[in-house]
């Protein structure tokens, strides 16, 4: 244990570090997805209980799995320069207390689900809780370099779990929305993975860049930015929405394939992380124009 960590873990832990070990800014853009899809799927306004207990039920569960991913990945954590602060790895918070806490969170969100939203909702979030802390964190980061594909199936349940939310049913344009997340999902982490090869090289974890090398990665970062590109035109072409969000998300895709085919090509300095957070900008605002249209449609 370094010095360092040493007097982190001497100071008492406090609710911000209980906080950041819910990964906030990642369960708020999730919890986006799920609004909308909640959105999506009635032609009039959510009922308030189902937009209230629904999200509060599917962030804590989603702020669960983010601390079961802080307990796991601890010891690479304090490798990589971006979380070797974390409030686990340090030593801040025990991996007990952590483990506890998740228990905690996991256990009153699935129960809001349950009694407050619909079985159907509960055993899908659970199904995705299980899906991205255990099946993608413990084994698939760990095992294959292409874990984030594998994996990709949980991170894009949030808008499904919106719409049967609602409804209470599986409905073929809820699966559209998952599909352009897990399309979305591979130029996304593989452009952060590239910008952190080294750092994921020195924890050992088997991301593409580190098993296959930059320029091929870059090309398969090209080539799902297309297959995403193509599959969130989807909602147009099958009548789920009109041409405001045909227009944005051909605005939104071609910028999102100027920057792969930059990163493709090197010719521009830090083009990876640029990349990797237009790539959040994108999704964030690809599903606001869903919204923006299903309200206002032309």
């Amino acid at each position: 244990m370094t010095t360092n960590k040493l007097e982190l873990a001497a100071q008492p832990a406090g609710w911000r570090d209980y906080l950041e070990l819910c990964k906030p800014k990642v369960v708020a853009l999730m919890l986006l997805t799920a609004v909308i899809g909640m959105c999506l799927a009635t032609s009039g306004m959510v009922p308030l209980d189902i937009l209230l207990f629904g999200n509060v039920g599917i962030g804590l569960c989603a702020a669960s799995a983010a601390v079961i991913n802080h307990i796991v990945d601890r010891r690479i954590d304090l490798l990589m320069a971006r979380t070797h602060k974390r409030p686990v790895a340090t030593g801040k918070v025990e991996p007990a207390a952590a483990l506890a806490f998740a228990l905690a969170i996991g256990v009153l969100g699935m129960t809001v689900l349950i009694t407050m939203v619909n079985a159907l909702t509960a055993w899908l979030t659970l199904a995705s809780l299980v899906g991205y802390a255990v099946i993608y964190t413990s084994i698939l980061k760990r095992a294959t370099p292409q874990n984030i594909v594998i994996g990709g199936i949980a991170g894009a349940a949030p808008p499904l779990l919106g719409w049967t939310a609602v409804t209470g049913t599986f409905q073929g344009n809820a699966l559209l929305l998952v599909l352009i997340i897990f399309a979305w999902t591979p130029p996304h982490f593989w452009a952060l993975a590239i910008h952190r090869k080294d750092e994921y090289a020195k924890a050992d974890i088997p991301m593409l860049p580190v098993t296959h090398g930059e320029q091929y990665t870059k090309l398969h970062i090209m080539l799902y930015t297309i297959v995403m590109f193509l599959v969130s035109l989807l909602p147009f072409l099958t009548g789920m929405s009109g041409l405001i969000y045909l227009t944005g998300a051909t605005v939104l895709g071609l910028r999102f394939m100027y920057w792969t085919t930059v990163l493709y090509r090197g010719t521009r300095k830090h083009a990876a992380i640029k990349t990797f957070h237009y790539s959040i900008t994108y999704l964030m605002l690809l599903f606001v124009v869903l919204l923006v249209d299903h309200y206002l449609p032309l």
